[in-house]
């Protein structure tokens, strides 16, 4: 009996080493397995997945350090466009970027530059921005007997009447127009711009409409262009133009540099064409356009930009 017994564990025996011999060819036992599962394959698969060398993206625009009007402790040049009414600062981004913007007399085209406020000098398209926000520009549009003054002793009309008190701006009036003219006085409290609008050298165009009796004889036209001799030296007008005539009266337009104390007015007396009315139209490359008389307008930042490059400023 124990013999057989001793036969069963052998024949157990038996069993257990097909048991270890199915382990060994447990693949094909267990049929097959996944491949990424598998010891072999884990090992060759990365632990992260494989991404390519990273390369740096290069600037848009050069270092903006390399530039003379560059100022690190500024402000960006796009911004202070903008503040100064330019643009918008996407806008004036695109206006920099076509090259259409000076700084300190340099085309710059990147957008990083900061600026100096209190010192830069932006022009675009040519124009300069006015940057200064306590300076103010205005155009007056004044009625026959108005004196170009702030104040008269006299209680008469004078520009100030005219001002809005509640501002409490100082202000200068550019020139001056006699009590019986009309029209375009330009107000402000840049002493360096009334400096040069006034000064003989800086040669600011004026252009009037003027009205006299008629009919006027050929010739007058070419004698005023070419200089009439007055009291205080001869004088001149820039262009003559006819405008209108009707029965008895004749509408002229007369364009001269001339600042001289009613210069027009003595013009057409010494040519035996006294004056009936006059009218200030422009001044440099500001109008009065349709301005109503009696008001004041401000300044666009165009105008005031055309105006100070008029005078090299």
């Amino acid at each position: 009996g124990g013999a057989a017994k001793g036969g069963a564990g052998k024949g157990g025996t038996a069993k257990g080493g097909a048991s270890k011999s199915a382990g060994k060819g447990g693949t094909q036992d267990r049929g097959p397995r996944p491949f990424a599962s598998s010891e072999r394959s884990a090992r060759r698969m990365p632990a992260t997945p494989y991404r390519p060398p990273h390369r740096r993206r290069r600037p848009t625009n050069p270092p903006v350090d390399r530039l003379d009007q560059h100022d690190p402790d500024g402000v960006r040049l796009q911004k202070l466009m903008a503040q100064a009414g330019v643009a918008s600062r996407r806008v004036c981004e695109e206006m920099i970027e076509a090259g259409r913007v000076q700084v300190n007399g340099e085309t710059v085209t990147e957008l990083g530059i900061r600026v100096d406020p209190a010192t830069v000098e932006i022009h675009v398209d040519g124009v300069r921005v006015q940057l200064d926000e306590n300076l103010v520009y205005y155009a007056f549009n004044k009625p026959e007997g108005v004196l170009s003054t702030m104040e008269d002793p006299e209680g008469r009309p004078c520009v100030a009447d005219y001002l809005n008190q509640q501002k409490n701006e100082r202000v200068f009036h550019v020139g001056r127009l006699d009590v019986e003219t009309e029209g375009l006085l330009l107000l402000t409290n840049d002493g360096e711009l009334t400096n040069r609008l006034t000064h003989p050298s800086y040669e600011v165009p004026k252009t009037y409409l003027v009205q006299v009796r008629g009919p006027m004889e050929k010739g007058v036209g070419a004698a005023m262009k070419a200089g009439i001799q007055l009291e205080d030296g001869p004088a001149s007008v820039d262009s003559f133009r006819l405008v209108d005539s009707t029965p008895g009266h004749i509408l002229v337009e007369v364009v001269l540099h001339s600042g001289r104390n009613r210069i027009v007015r003595r013009l057409f007396d010494a040519v035996g064409h006294p004056v009936e009315k006059l009218v200030r139209t422009q001044v440099g490359p500001i109008r009065i356009g349709d301005q109503r008389q009696g008001t004041i307008r401000k300044l666009s930042r165009t105008e005031v930009g055309h105006l100070l490059a008029s005078v090299g400023m």
